[in-house]
């Protein structure tokens, strides 16, 4: 089923966010993740897509897996960064063929040692598209090249791409990608809601009007925490950080404290009536599964 009508029938959505795993005893710990997740019943799962051609291979292995051992609706990760616009259709048609109705289309990040352009774009490599540099480019062309075939997904940032001049410049650019027909936004990481609720208004103002769901990232590591927000440009509020650097010893605490932070954080969203929300897992279904029980427990998910 595609993403797209999901939303329509169902909402607020839930769903799950996977990597695909570098090696067989990776794959057999996804795949009991998957496991103790799948009786959740989330409206959908997704995987990402290994930068640089590293996990490219099991991106569609697991979206198969997810979707026919599970019998759980998938999305799979696509980024055109470094990749022809034969690498772009083959994977395309793989994904069409097995039953893969759900993309989410992406930049990607640059394979390390490749070239930009003048404009700090990453140039495509020989026998590329020249236009396929940003997500942008991609959304386009798979709506030119398959129609309705997939459900578009993209990605937004609430406290804007680290990349980006300023935040009203990555919005008019997240607005180019709904234009050029994106069905939904998954927001990247956002621990205070304050950002992502702005970022919705300041959405909805400028006429992006396709559903948003937000991206939650239960905080399990204190230390990976901080990798990860540098990298992805989102920011760990002042209280969040006081009180994990004061339990920061305790991998335990960390959990429990990461498993509260984001149970109250999704409670204020659900009151808020967000359109879904994303859970990055890190393949891993203590600290998700524990944060959908809680809302359901309390009545804060239906």
């Amino acid at each position: 089923m595609k993403i797209r009508d999901i939303l329509q029938s169902t909402r607020p959505t839930i769903s799950f966010e996977f990597y695909p795993p570098k090696d067989d005893a990776a794959m057999n710990h996804l795949l009991d993740t998957l496991s103790r997740l799948r009786d959740l019943r989330p409206s959908f799962t997704s995987c990402t897509y290994g930068a640089g051609g590293s996990t490219r291979a099991r991106t569609l292995e697991v979206t198969l897996k997810i979707k026919q051992q599970f019998g759980l609706e998938a999305m799979a990760h696509l980024t055109c960064v470094g990749q022809t616009l034969k690498d772009i259709d083959a994977v395309l048609k793989n994904f069409a063929t097995n039953g893969i109705e759900n993309v989410l289309a992406l930049r990607g990040d640059r394979p390390i040692g490749q070239p930009s352009s003048e404009r700090g774009q990453p140039e495509p490599p020989e026998g590329g598209f020249p236009n396929f540099k940003n997500a942008v480019d991609l959304i386009r062309h798979i709506r030119t090249r398959f129609g309705n075939t997939f459900s578009i997904g993209c990605a937004g940032y609430p406290e804007k791409h680290p990349e980006a001049p300023d935040f009203e410049t990555d919005l008019r650019h997240l607005k180019e990608k709904v234009d050029a027909g994106a069905d939904f936004v998954i927001t990247q990481l956002c621990f205070d809601n304050k950002d992502f609720f702005n970022f919705v208004q300041c959405a909805r103002a400028i006429g992006i009007a396709v559903p948003i769901i937000a991206g939650i990232m239960p905080v399990t590591n204190a230390a990976q925490i901080k990798k990860f927000t540098t990298m992805c440009g989102a920011s760990i509020p002042a209280k969040m950080q006081r009180e994990l650097d004061s339990i920061a010893d305790n991998p335990e605490a960390v959990v429990e404290y990461g498993v509260n932070w984001a149970t109250a954080q999704c409670r204020e969203l659900l009151a808020a009536n967000v359109s879904g929300m994303h859970f990055y897992t890190l393949n891993k279904s203590k600290a998700s599964r524990q944060i959908v029980e809680n809302l359901g427990r309390d009545g804060a998910l239906r």
